[in-house]
């Protein structure tokens, strides 16, 4: 199926602009994380999670002044599921250095809060508890599982192309992270199990997609080897302009569904997956490319591992010789 014909868009024209754009975001979600905090999830902050329905309508504003006198002003407390259904999601961050038994006290307490408030019959529908100590495992083994990711990219891709292959796809990635992590701080949406599953997911779709427009570099280089990096890297990206967007398309239309139809638990996870396709594909075209331009100077000499196949140089015309006159002897 082709959705573009012989296109020839000159993508590295707009890298500068791309990079600027980038930077302002990235710099914008380090503001943030660094003046608000990035909202970290039970599973690596640690505390209780409780969902309750009421029998009738309850403001967020009844329940938080029912809790504050117990567990003070640091609560999370919001609507869950469908408006109709009065569910409400209360967390409590951990307090104290709760394990065993004793982690379920908490979720007593809410209940317990909540009685004597006297603001409606309600039911526990769900509880999620997170000990500290979990929470610290946790928050470790998504580190190194990202870190230990990004090891593998630049190894392979390393073994495959060449350094500057593997450098540019590794600072692709490690910019589709910096993105994402800059909206998830926009939008105020925690940090969860779910979301390191979406980064990690995503992580590996825009080393996918890279690699894809390498390899179709790396194939032209072999036939363009006195045109300039520049032009055969844009052919490069037209070629494979409708692959990429029959995929990410499709990735991209499966994770607005979910964002919609997933409920409130898939909420991040689709979130973090919508921005990540498209921080995604857009890296891969203006910041793993120009990685490679950058380090390369523009040069398509010796960029490819695999060497071009040498044309045999063509033979010149030989020239017919004159047939030499005979001079007779006198």
């Amino acid at each position: 199926m082709h959705i573009f014909k012989d296109t020839n868009y000159d993508f590295l024209r707009w890298r500068w602009h791309a990079i600027a754009l980038s930077t302002l975001i990235i710099i914008g979600g380090i503001g943030i994380i660094a003046t608000k905090g990035l909202n970290r999830g039970v599973e690596f902050a640690g505390g209780t999670v409780v969902i309750e329905r009421f029998d009738q309508p309850v403001s967020i504003e009844q329940v938080r002044s029912a809790l504050e006198k117990n567990f003070g002003q640091d609560l999370s407390i919001q609507e869950y599921g469908d408006p109709s259904q009065r569910q409400v999601m209360i967390r409590v961050p951990q307090v104290g250095a709760e394990a065993g038994a004793s982690l379920g006290t908490t979720a007593d307490t809410i209940e317990a809060a909540l009685k004597q408030a006297n603001i409606g019959s309600f039911t526990r529908l769900g509880t999620e508890i997170v000990g500290p100590a979990v929470g610290r495992e946790l928050t470790t083994k998504g580190i190194w599982a990202t870190v230990l990711s990004l090891v593998g990219i630049l190894a392979y891709i390393s073994f495959r192309f060449q350094l500057s292959f593997a450098t540019g796809a590794v600072v692709a990635t490690v910019h589709d992270l910096l993105v994402t992590f800059a909206f998830l701080a926009f939008f105020g949406y925690d940090l969860t199990l779910n979301v390191i599953a979406a980064l990690l997911t995503i992580t590996g779709f825009s080393t996918n997609d890279t690699i894809v427009i390498f390899d179709r570099v790396r194939e032209n280089l072999r036939g363009m080897r006195r045109d300039s990096l520049d032009h055969v890297i844009n052919v490069a990206i037209n070629q494979t302009l409708g692959r990429t967007i029959i995929t990410s398309g499709t990735a991209l239309l499966s994770a607005i569904a979910l964002f919609f139809f997933g409920g409130d638990v898939l909420h991040g996870f689709a979130f973090t997956m919508v921005v990540g396709i498209i921080t995604g594909t857009y890296s891969t075209v203006f910041i793993a490319a120009a990685i490679v331009s950058f380090w390369r100077g523009g040069t398509a000499r010796a960029a490819a591992r695999a060497p071009a196949t040498s044309a045999p140089a063509p033979q010149q015309p030989q020239r017919k010789q004159k047939p030499q006159k005979k001079v007779r002897a006198s």
